[in-house]
Protein backbone atom coordinates (compact mmCIF):
# COMPACT_ATOMS: atom_id res chain seq x y z
CA UNK A 1 0.00 0.00 0.00
CA UNK A 2 0.91 3.32 -0.53
CA UNK A 3 -0.09 6.92 -0.60
CA UNK A 4 -1.06 8.60 -3.95
CA UNK A 5 2.37 7.41 -5.50
CA UNK A 6 1.99 5.14 -8.94
CA UNK A 7 4.59 2.83 -10.41
CA UNK A 8 7.07 4.20 -12.99
CA UNK A 9 6.31 3.10 -16.43
CA UNK A 10 9.96 2.38 -17.99
CA UNK A 11 9.07 4.57 -21.28
CA UNK A 12 8.89 7.50 -18.71
CA UNK A 13 12.60 6.96 -17.69
CA UNK A 14 14.91 8.91 -19.80
CA UNK A 15 18.79 7.62 -20.37
CA UNK A 16 21.34 9.90 -19.25
CA UNK A 17 24.28 10.28 -21.66
CA UNK A 18 27.55 8.99 -20.23
CA UNK A 19 25.34 6.39 -17.88
CA UNK A 20 24.62 2.56 -18.13
CA UNK A 21 22.95 0.16 -15.76
CA UNK A 22 22.78 -3.67 -15.16
CA UNK A 23 20.96 -5.81 -13.28
CA UNK A 24 21.23 -9.31 -11.95
CA UNK A 25 19.71 -11.98 -9.83
CA UNK A 26 22.31 -12.95 -7.69
CA UNK A 27 20.36 -14.64 -4.64
CA UNK A 28 21.73 -12.93 -1.81
CA UNK A 29 19.17 -12.87 0.44
CA UNK A 30 16.69 -14.56 -1.91
CA UNK A 31 16.20 -16.57 -5.00
CA UNK A 32 14.58 -15.38 -7.94
CA UNK A 33 14.85 -11.69 -7.45
CA UNK A 34 16.44 -8.73 -9.15
CA UNK A 35 18.89 -7.72 -6.11
CA UNK A 36 22.47 -6.63 -8.01
CA UNK A 37 22.57 -3.79 -9.67
CA UNK A 38 25.80 -1.66 -11.45
CA UNK A 39 26.17 1.53 -12.42
CA UNK A 40 28.74 2.26 -14.93
CA UNK A 41 29.56 5.88 -15.61
CA UNK A 42 31.74 7.53 -18.07
CA UNK A 43 35.47 8.84 -17.78
CA UNK A 44 35.11 12.46 -16.71
CA UNK A 45 31.78 12.49 -14.85
CA UNK A 46 32.07 14.14 -11.31
CA UNK A 47 30.21 12.28 -8.35
CA UNK A 48 28.83 13.48 -4.98
CA UNK A 49 27.59 11.98 -1.79
CA UNK A 50 25.97 12.20 1.78
CA UNK A 51 25.89 9.55 4.21
CA UNK A 52 24.43 8.32 7.36
CA UNK A 53 25.40 9.86 10.48
CA UNK A 54 24.67 6.63 12.54
CA UNK A 55 27.91 5.36 14.49
CA UNK A 56 27.26 2.19 13.32
CA UNK A 57 27.36 3.07 9.83
CA UNK A 58 27.84 -0.13 7.16
CA UNK A 59 31.30 -0.97 5.58
CA UNK A 60 29.88 -0.16 2.16
CA UNK A 61 29.60 3.55 4.07
CA UNK A 62 32.62 3.72 5.16
CA UNK A 63 34.55 2.50 1.71
CA UNK A 64 32.30 4.93 -0.26
CA UNK A 65 33.16 7.68 1.71
CA UNK A 66 37.28 6.69 1.65
CA UNK A 67 36.69 6.42 -2.06
CA UNK A 68 34.99 9.63 -3.06
CA UNK A 69 38.10 11.52 -0.55
CA UNK A 70 40.76 9.68 -2.71
CA UNK A 71 39.74 11.84 -5.53
CA UNK A 72 40.67 9.54 -8.62
CA UNK A 73 37.39 9.71 -10.29
CA UNK A 74 34.49 7.54 -9.60
CA UNK A 75 33.63 5.28 -12.85
CA UNK A 76 31.43 3.20 -11.14
CA UNK A 77 28.18 2.13 -8.30
CA UNK A 78 27.47 -1.88 -7.07
CA UNK A 79 24.58 -1.79 -5.02
CA UNK A 80 22.72 -4.96 -3.32
CA UNK A 81 19.92 -5.83 -1.37
CA UNK A 82 19.05 -8.40 1.33
CA UNK A 83 21.70 -7.83 3.65
CA UNK A 84 22.98 -4.13 4.95
CA UNK A 85 26.41 -5.10 5.75
CA UNK A 86 26.30 -3.56 8.90
CA UNK A 87 27.52 -4.86 11.51
CA UNK A 88 29.48 -6.78 10.48
CA UNK A 89 33.25 -5.90 11.69
CA UNK A 90 36.27 -6.48 9.36
CA UNK A 91 34.75 -9.05 7.50
CA UNK A 92 32.13 -6.96 6.46
CA UNK A 93 34.54 -4.58 5.29
CA UNK A 94 36.64 -7.16 3.50
CA UNK A 95 33.58 -7.78 1.89
CA UNK A 96 32.90 -4.45 0.75
CA UNK A 97 36.13 -4.29 -0.62
CA UNK A 98 36.03 -7.75 -2.44
CA UNK A 99 33.32 -6.15 -4.53
CA UNK A 100 35.02 -2.79 -5.50
CA UNK A 101 38.07 -5.23 -6.67
CA UNK A 102 35.94 -7.31 -8.29
CA UNK A 103 34.11 -5.31 -10.47
CA UNK A 104 36.92 -2.74 -10.99
CA UNK A 105 38.54 -5.98 -12.81
CA UNK A 106 35.34 -6.32 -14.77
CA UNK A 107 35.38 -2.63 -15.65
CA UNK A 108 38.79 -2.26 -16.55
CA UNK A 109 39.12 0.65 -13.64
CA UNK A 110 40.38 0.73 -10.37
CA UNK A 111 39.06 -0.64 -7.04
CA UNK A 112 39.14 3.10 -5.28
CA UNK A 113 36.79 4.21 -8.28
CA UNK A 114 34.42 1.94 -7.20
CA UNK A 115 31.21 3.49 -4.98
CA UNK A 116 29.60 -0.40 -2.68
CA UNK A 117 26.24 0.53 -1.52
CA UNK A 118 24.29 -2.23 0.19
CA UNK A 119 21.03 -2.54 2.08
CA UNK A 120 18.63 -4.85 3.76
CA UNK A 121 19.08 -7.27 7.19
CA UNK A 122 21.97 -5.45 9.79
CA UNK A 123 24.28 -7.76 11.15
CA UNK A 124 24.03 -10.79 9.03
CA UNK A 125 26.98 -11.18 6.79
CA UNK A 126 27.17 -10.55 2.92
CA UNK A 127 27.83 -13.68 0.69
CA UNK A 128 30.07 -11.83 -0.99
CA UNK A 129 30.92 -14.75 -3.10
CA UNK A 130 27.18 -15.17 -4.54
CA UNK A 131 27.96 -10.76 -5.19
CA UNK A 132 31.02 -11.58 -7.39
CA UNK A 133 29.47 -14.50 -9.28
CA UNK A 134 26.59 -12.14 -10.14
CA UNK A 135 28.92 -9.08 -11.18
CA UNK A 136 29.78 -10.09 -15.00
CA UNK A 137 25.44 -11.02 -15.44
CA UNK A 138 25.00 -7.51 -14.32
CA UNK A 139 28.06 -5.65 -16.42
CA UNK A 140 27.20 -7.96 -19.65
CA UNK A 141 23.26 -6.25 -19.17
CA UNK A 142 24.74 -2.28 -18.71
CA UNK A 143 22.77 -0.15 -21.13
CA UNK A 144 21.50 3.34 -20.73
CA UNK A 145 18.20 2.58 -20.63
CA UNK A 146 17.92 0.18 -17.81
CA UNK A 147 16.74 2.77 -15.07
CA UNK A 148 13.41 0.96 -14.63
CA UNK A 149 15.14 -2.45 -13.56
CA UNK A 150 17.24 -0.83 -11.33
CA UNK A 151 14.76 0.53 -9.74
CA UNK A 152 13.27 -2.31 -8.87
CA UNK A 153 16.64 -4.33 -7.87
CA UNK A 154 16.98 -1.76 -5.22
CA UNK A 155 14.02 -2.63 -3.25
CA UNK A 156 13.58 -3.75 0.15
CA UNK A 157 10.20 -3.82 1.90
CA UNK A 158 9.05 -0.80 -0.44
CA UNK A 159 5.62 -1.48 -2.68
CA UNK A 160 6.26 0.76 -5.26
CA UNK A 161 9.18 1.33 -7.24
CA UNK A 162 10.61 5.13 -7.04
CA UNK A 163 11.90 6.96 -10.22
CA UNK A 164 11.54 10.03 -12.08
CA UNK A 165 12.66 12.00 -15.23
CA UNK A 166 12.65 15.36 -16.06
CA UNK A 167 14.55 17.14 -19.23
CA UNK A 168 15.90 21.16 -18.71
CA UNK A 169 17.59 23.02 -20.89
CA UNK A 170 20.86 24.58 -20.33
CA UNK A 171 23.01 27.02 -22.73
CA UNK A 172 20.78 25.95 -25.79
CA UNK A 173 21.43 21.94 -25.22
CA UNK A 174 19.02 19.33 -23.49
CA UNK A 175 19.96 17.97 -20.61
CA UNK A 176 18.18 14.65 -18.79
CA UNK A 177 17.96 14.32 -15.32
CA UNK A 178 16.67 10.76 -13.93
CA UNK A 179 16.83 9.54 -10.46
CA UNK A 180 15.73 6.41 -8.64
CA UNK A 181 15.21 5.87 -5.27
CA UNK A 182 14.20 3.22 -2.29
CA UNK A 183 12.78 3.14 1.43
CA UNK A 184 9.91 2.60 3.17
CA UNK A 185 10.68 2.40 6.90
CA UNK A 186 13.72 2.84 9.12
CA UNK A 187 13.65 5.94 7.96
CA UNK A 188 14.59 9.41 9.72
CA UNK A 189 17.58 10.25 7.60
CA UNK A 190 20.33 12.19 8.92
CA UNK A 191 21.37 13.36 6.02
CA UNK A 192 19.44 11.78 3.29
CA UNK A 193 17.15 8.14 2.81
CA UNK A 194 18.04 4.80 2.57
CA UNK A 195 19.17 4.48 -1.09
CA UNK A 196 19.20 7.19 -3.78
CA UNK A 197 20.49 7.78 -6.85
CA UNK A 198 20.22 11.01 -9.35
CA UNK A 199 22.09 11.51 -12.30
CA UNK A 200 21.95 14.07 -14.46
CA UNK A 201 24.43 14.55 -18.04
CA UNK A 202 25.03 18.31 -16.90
CA UNK A 203 28.56 19.77 -16.66
CA UNK A 204 29.38 20.89 -13.61
CA UNK A 205 32.39 21.54 -11.23
CA UNK A 206 32.77 18.97 -8.26
CA UNK A 207 33.12 21.62 -6.03
CA UNK A 208 29.34 22.87 -6.77
CA UNK A 209 28.12 19.42 -7.20
CA UNK A 210 29.26 18.92 -4.05
CA UNK A 211 27.45 22.37 -2.72
CA UNK A 212 24.59 21.51 -4.39
CA UNK A 213 23.93 17.88 -3.31
CA UNK A 214 24.39 19.14 0.21
CA UNK A 215 21.93 21.89 -0.01
CA UNK A 216 19.72 19.79 -1.61
CA UNK A 217 19.80 16.89 0.87
CA UNK A 218 18.93 19.30 3.61
CA UNK A 219 15.40 20.60 1.95
CA UNK A 220 14.65 16.99 0.37
CA UNK A 221 16.39 13.53 2.01
CA UNK A 222 16.92 15.64 5.08
CA UNK A 223 13.31 16.36 5.78
CA UNK A 224 11.13 12.97 5.88
CA UNK A 225 10.82 10.59 8.44
CA UNK A 226 8.76 7.51 8.68
CA UNK A 227 8.96 6.07 12.08
CA UNK A 228 12.01 7.89 13.40
CA UNK A 229 14.88 5.65 13.18
CA UNK A 230 17.85 6.32 11.33
CA UNK A 231 19.66 3.66 9.00
CA UNK A 232 23.37 2.63 8.79
CA UNK A 233 23.26 2.16 5.39
CA UNK A 234 21.64 5.59 4.41
CA UNK A 235 23.42 7.06 1.01
CA UNK A 236 22.40 9.81 -1.62
CA UNK A 237 24.22 9.89 -4.70
CA UNK A 238 24.34 13.12 -6.93
CA UNK A 239 26.08 11.80 -10.50
CA UNK A 240 27.35 14.81 -13.45
CA UNK A 241 28.29 13.01 -16.55
CA UNK A 242 28.99 16.02 -18.26
CA UNK A 243 27.87 14.60 -21.51
CA UNK A 244 25.02 16.27 -22.82
CA UNK A 245 27.67 18.84 -24.85
CA UNK A 246 26.29 21.56 -22.09
CA UNK A 247 29.00 24.20 -20.90
CA UNK A 248 30.85 22.71 -17.44
CA UNK A 249 28.44 25.20 -14.72
CA UNK A 250 31.22 27.07 -12.49
CA UNK A 251 29.50 29.73 -11.03
CA UNK A 252 26.50 29.63 -8.45
CA UNK A 253 25.77 33.20 -9.63
CA UNK A 254 24.90 31.87 -13.49
CA UNK A 255 21.59 31.28 -14.92
CA UNK A 256 22.59 27.67 -16.16
CA UNK A 257 23.25 27.24 -12.35
CA UNK A 258 19.77 28.57 -11.24
CA UNK A 259 18.12 26.01 -13.55
CA UNK A 260 20.13 22.97 -12.78
CA UNK A 261 19.44 23.29 -9.18
CA UNK A 262 16.13 23.81 -9.30
CA UNK A 263 15.63 20.89 -11.14
CA UNK A 264 18.03 18.43 -8.90
CA UNK A 265 15.09 19.90 -5.56
CA UNK A 266 12.36 19.28 -7.90
CA UNK A 267 13.80 15.55 -8.58
CA UNK A 268 15.04 14.94 -4.69
CA UNK A 269 11.91 16.49 -3.00
CA UNK A 270 9.56 14.13 -5.34
CA UNK A 271 12.05 11.02 -4.67
CA UNK A 272 12.29 11.79 -0.72
CA UNK A 273 7.80 12.63 -0.58
CA UNK A 274 8.03 9.13 -2.54
CA UNK A 275 9.94 7.08 0.26
CA UNK A 276 6.97 8.79 2.58
CA UNK A 277 4.01 7.75 0.55
CA UNK A 278 5.54 4.44 0.22
CA UNK A 279 6.46 4.43 4.27
CA UNK A 280 5.82 0.62 5.82
CA UNK A 281 1.69 0.39 6.01
CA UNK A 282 1.39 3.91 5.43
CA UNK A 283 -2.23 5.04 4.84
CA UNK A 284 -1.93 8.87 5.06
CA UNK A 285 0.97 11.67 4.29
CA UNK A 286 1.46 14.58 6.67
CA UNK A 287 3.05 17.60 5.65
CA UNK A 288 4.28 19.28 9.16
CA UNK A 289 4.88 22.32 8.35
CA UNK A 290 6.64 25.09 11.27
CA UNK A 291 7.08 28.94 10.55
CA UNK A 292 7.27 32.11 12.61
CA UNK A 293 10.41 30.65 14.20
CA UNK A 294 13.49 32.22 15.68
CA UNK A 295 15.60 30.09 13.64
CA UNK A 296 14.89 26.74 11.10
CA UNK A 297 16.60 24.56 13.47
CA UNK A 298 14.08 25.00 16.02
CA UNK A 299 11.41 24.99 13.70
CA UNK A 300 12.88 21.68 12.29
CA UNK A 301 12.65 20.38 16.09
CA UNK A 302 8.92 21.07 16.33
CA UNK A 303 8.47 19.27 12.97
CA UNK A 304 10.44 16.20 13.91
CA UNK A 305 8.17 15.93 17.31
CA UNK A 306 5.06 16.32 15.55
CA UNK A 307 6.63 14.26 12.63
CA UNK A 308 7.46 11.49 15.01
CA UNK A 309 4.99 11.33 18.14
CA UNK A 310 3.43 7.83 17.80
CA UNK A 311 0.23 9.08 19.14
CA UNK A 312 -0.21 11.73 16.59
CA UNK A 313 0.54 9.35 13.76
CA UNK A 314 -1.93 6.59 15.54
CA UNK A 315 -4.36 9.47 15.33
CA UNK A 316 -4.18 10.19 12.37
CA UNK A 317 -4.42 6.27 10.74
CA UNK A 318 -7.70 6.38 12.65
CA UNK A 319 -9.01 9.57 11.57
CA UNK A 320 -9.36 10.70 14.96
CA UNK A 321 -8.88 14.53 15.75
CA UNK A 322 -7.34 13.88 18.87
CA UNK A 323 -4.97 17.21 17.95
CA UNK A 324 -4.01 18.20 22.09
CA UNK A 325 -1.15 14.97 21.26
CA UNK A 326 0.12 17.68 18.40
CA UNK A 327 0.20 20.47 21.27
CA UNK A 328 1.50 18.06 23.53
CA UNK A 329 4.25 17.35 20.99
CA UNK A 330 5.07 20.99 20.28
CA UNK A 331 5.40 21.50 24.04
CA UNK A 332 8.22 18.91 24.54
CA UNK A 333 9.94 19.62 21.47
CA UNK A 334 12.53 21.59 22.98
CA UNK A 335 11.94 25.22 23.39
CA UNK A 336 12.28 26.42 26.60
CA UNK A 337 10.85 29.73 25.89
CA UNK A 338 8.14 29.00 24.04
CA UNK A 339 5.36 31.41 24.46
CA UNK A 340 1.97 29.00 24.10
CA UNK A 341 0.03 31.86 23.89
CA UNK A 342 1.44 33.22 20.95
CA UNK A 343 1.28 29.47 18.71
CA UNK A 344 -1.43 28.99 16.29
CA UNK A 345 -2.29 25.23 14.84
CA UNK A 346 -3.91 25.08 11.90
CA UNK A 347 -5.39 20.99 10.40
CA UNK A 348 -5.91 21.22 6.42
CA UNK A 349 -6.58 19.03 3.39
CA UNK A 350 -8.10 19.46 -0.10
CA UNK A 351 -8.45 23.35 0.04
CA UNK A 352 -9.40 23.32 3.39
CA UNK A 353 -7.68 24.42 6.62
CA UNK A 354 -9.41 24.78 10.02
CA UNK A 355 -7.82 26.70 12.86
CA UNK A 356 -7.71 24.36 15.52
CA UNK A 357 -5.67 25.61 18.39
CA UNK A 358 -4.81 29.54 19.54
CA UNK A 359 -4.09 31.19 22.64
CA UNK A 360 -2.83 28.61 24.65
CA UNK A 361 -5.73 26.24 24.11
CA UNK A 362 -8.47 25.07 21.91
CA UNK A 363 -9.25 27.93 19.45
CA UNK A 364 -12.97 29.18 19.37
CA UNK A 365 -13.86 28.47 16.29
CA UNK A 366 -12.81 25.11 15.68
CA UNK A 367 -15.57 22.29 15.86
CA UNK A 368 -14.66 18.41 16.20
CA UNK A 369 -16.78 18.15 12.74
CA UNK A 370 -14.42 19.46 11.39
CA UNK A 371 -11.52 17.96 12.29
CA UNK A 372 -12.94 14.74 11.82
CA UNK A 373 -13.77 15.81 8.15
CA UNK A 374 -10.07 16.83 7.28
CA UNK A 375 -8.30 13.47 8.98
CA UNK A 376 -10.03 11.40 6.58
CA UNK A 377 -8.31 13.10 3.72
CA UNK A 378 -5.13 10.10 2.05
CA UNK A 379 -3.16 13.58 2.54
CA UNK A 380 -3.27 15.56 5.08
CA UNK A 381 -1.45 19.60 6.24
CA UNK A 382 -0.46 20.50 9.92
CA UNK A 383 0.20 24.32 10.15
CA UNK A 384 2.24 25.70 13.00
CA UNK A 385 3.07 29.16 13.93
CA UNK A 386 5.20 29.90 16.76
CA UNK A 387 4.87 33.50 17.01
CA UNK A 388 8.90 33.95 17.70
CA UNK A 389 10.18 35.16 14.08
CA UNK A 390 9.92 34.65 10.95
CA UNK A 391 12.08 31.53 9.96
CA UNK A 392 10.36 28.13 8.61
CA UNK A 393 10.50 24.43 7.34
CA UNK A 394 8.80 21.76 6.36
CA UNK A 395 8.81 17.67 7.77
CA UNK A 396 7.03 15.14 5.62
CA UNK A 397 5.76 11.78 7.62
CA UNK A 398 3.41 9.34 7.15
CA UNK A 399 0.61 7.76 9.70
CA UNK A 400 1.40 4.68 12.04
CA UNK A 401 -0.61 1.39 10.92
CA UNK A 402 -1.12 -1.97 12.01
CA UNK A 403 0.82 -3.03 8.53
CA UNK A 404 3.67 -1.34 10.29
CA UNK A 405 3.83 -3.48 12.87
CA UNK A 406 3.25 -6.42 10.79
CA UNK A 407 6.18 -5.41 8.27
CA UNK A 408 8.88 -4.68 10.85
CA UNK A 409 7.78 -7.63 13.05
CA UNK A 410 8.22 -10.20 10.00
CA UNK A 411 11.65 -8.42 8.31
CA UNK A 412 13.55 -11.38 7.81
CA UNK A 413 10.88 -13.72 7.28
Amino acid sequence: MSVRLSAPLAADLLPVAGVRLGVAEAGIRKANRRDLTVIALAEGSHVSGVFTLNRFCAAPVHLSKAHLAAGKGIRALVINTGIANAGTGEQGMAAAQTTCEELASQLGIEADQVLPFSTGVILEHLPVERLVAGLPVACADLRSDAWFDAAHAIMTTDTVAKARSMQISLAGHTVTLTGIAKGAGMMKPNMATMLSFLATDAAISQKLLDALLHEVADQSFNSITVDGDTSTNDSFVLIASGASGAPEITDTASADYATLRAAVLEMSVWLAQAIVRDGEGATKFISVVVEGGADRAECRKVAYAVAHSPLVKTAFFASDPNLGRILAAIGYAGIEDLDVAKLKVWLGSRGEEVLVAEQGGRASSYVEEAGSRIMQAEEISVRIALGRGVAAATVWTCDFSYDYVKINADYRS
